[in-house]
């Protein structure tokens, strides 16, 4: 997956780069149970917000991740990394923005950004996901299903 790595004057900021791609936006609003003391987003609750990026992004492409299991597949994450730019506050209405920049194989990347209502980026992330076989629980290749409908995305 293609990344510059900037400046922003006091850290390293993961900047994707985007020539071909699928985009999926969910929204979802910051619950009270979802902070801290601080009154902002818990630093852990944001793998939750990926999670529902990437479920509702696979939905919309028509693969639930039930439909997946159901067909003996499994998506375990193998990685996360993230990078924090501001909180976000309990009430917030957030954009989860998920995008897979790269057709998968065995691995499936999904790439996020946590916007607020006021267009302020909160945070930027990756996860790699791997394909698993349920019965053997050895890796495998991505549905060619899956493959077949995300290949218009990267025919440019």
């Amino acid at each position: 997956m293609p990344h510059k790595v900037e400046e922003d004057g006091r850290n390293e900021v993961f900047r994707p780069n985007f020539p071909a791609m699928f985009q999926h936006d969910a929204e979802l609003r910051v619950r009270y149970g979802e902070t801290d003391q601080m009154g902002y987003v818990y630093y852990g609750d944001y793998a939750e917000y990926f999670e529902v990026g990437r479920v509702e992004a696979l939905r919309r492409l028509g693969f639930a991740y039930r439909r997946l299991e159901e067909q003996g597949v499994m998506l375990p994450v193998r990685d996360l990394r993230i990078t924090y730019h501001k909180p976000a506050r309990y009430d917030d209405l957030l954009t989860v923005r998920t995008r897979i920049t790269a057709l998968p194989d065995v691995r499936i990347v999904f790439d996020y950004e946590v916007i607020n209502a006021d267009g302020v980026l909160l945070c930027e992330a990756m996860t790699t996901l791997i394909f698993v076989d349920s019965a053997t629980m050895r890796p495998r290749r991505a549905p060619e299903e899956l493959l077949a409908t995300l290949r218009p995305f990267f025919d440019r």
